[in-house]
């Protein structure tokens, strides 16, 4: 295990995971995020709640493949469009999704790349912090265009109040869950002080609202992670 094993899991500057991150991501979000199976599953019965047993989903920031497999399993008529700017993510998602593949169609770029649907509903899991504040509201947007009218969203990410102390606070939190080599604690640290756009609870409902999603409610919340339904 080298040092890069020890600290969070970060794209490139281009917004995308590199060969070397593709090939550990997946160790990674079971460590990190507090009840990873508990959010695939929940996101999955929300989803279900709403979307037609032979429906059509998207998945924005499909790359790793860890919940495309986790819904395919549990929603055999469903098909999915899944987005990722990581062609190195995209292979491992193929992979994680072989026994699926006839229903699984994966796309290369961000959310201008993915069909305009309509979709029946969609997800974005552990992705939104990696989109640049100034381009967040759009991306949420662009999403809400490609869904049907009351298709379900699920969305969750890193979320926590970015006023000090507490947005320091929060960051120690994170890296001390993640079980971070204490050797490179405060590298990890200040790698997602500055590398990651974390906004707070409030910032992020205000956006989804902005969006034109409607009863935007909390289902999940994980130490410094955070999980919304909401409908277009």
């Amino acid at each position: 295990m080298t040092d890069e094993d020890h600290l969070p899991n970060v794209p490139d500057s281009g917004g995308a995971f590199n060969s070397a991150h593709a090939r550990t991501y997946a160790e990674g979000p079971p460590r990190q995020v507090p009840g990873f199976a508990g959010l695939h599953r929940m996101s999955s019965m929300l989803l279900a709640e709403r979307v037609p047993l032979q429906g059509r989903l998207l998945v924005l920031g499909a790359g790793g493949g860890l919940e495309l497999k986790s819904f395919a399993d549990d929603h055999a008529g469903w098909t999915f469009d899944g987005v990722d700017p990581s062609a190195d993510m995209l292979r491992v998602a193929e992979q994680n999704v072989e026994l699926h593949s006839a229903r699984v169609r994966l796309h290369e770029g961000f959310i201008d790349s993915a069909p305009m649907g309509p979709f029946d509903g969609a997800a974005c899991l552990l992705t939104l912090h990696f989109v640049p504040r100034e381009q967040r509201l759009d991306t949420l947007c662009q999403i809400q265009r490609r869904l049907a009218p009351g298709a379900p969203f699920v969305v969750a990410h890193v979320s926590f109040p970015q006023t000090e102390p507490e947005r320091s606070l929060w960051i120690a939190r994170h890296v001390a869950f993640a079980g971070i080599n204490p050797a490179n604690e405060e590298r990890a640290k200040r790698a997602i002080a500055t590398k990651l756009t974390i906004l707070s609870p409030e910032e992020d409902e205000a956006l989804l609202r902005g969006a034109g999603f409607s009863n935007v409610s909390l289902f999940y919340a994980g130490l410094s992670f955070r999980g919304w339904v909401a409908y277009a």
